[in-house]
């Protein structure tokens, strides 16, 4: 992931490995890392269970919050794809019945939206 990618709020994909070895004391037993993308200090994870949303909070970043979203808890969800002079892809994902989406998070063009929508829907559906 780019630095100036980065700074505009765009997530690059982490390696499953480097998601485990941070956050492997955040798994239940038998839950696995499908996927997961780094943004500045933040990630979030999709594993066979849930969607993990880590929030590095306050200057020093020693405190973080642990968002846990269990698939059975999103109504609906989309993807925007990059278009020929955007940089960015979207999703949105919706909980229960909220009008506005929840979660909205932008990736870089080297993240393959469409493995995340499949990921998503393989849970959600």
């Amino acid at each position: 992931m780019g630095l100036f990618s980065a700074l505009i709020g765009n997530a690059g994909s982490v390696s499953n490995e480097q998601l485990a070895k941070n956050y492997s004391k955040l798994l239940l037993e038998n839950e696995t890392i499908e996927m997961g993308f780094k943004l500045i200090r933040d990630t979030f994870i999709f594993t066979n269970k849930r969607l993990i949303l880590i929030y590095i909070q306050g200057v020093t970043g020693s405190k973080t919050e642990y968002f846990s979203v269990g698939y059975k808890s999103i109504s609906r969800f989309s993807i925007e794809t990059a278009g020929t002079f955007e940089l960015d892809a979207e999703l949105k994902i919706w909980i229960a019945s909220e009008l506005q989406p929840s979660i909205v998070k932008q990736f870089n063009k080297s993240v393959d939206v469409y493995e995340v929508q499949k990921v998503l829907a393989n849970y959600v559906l």
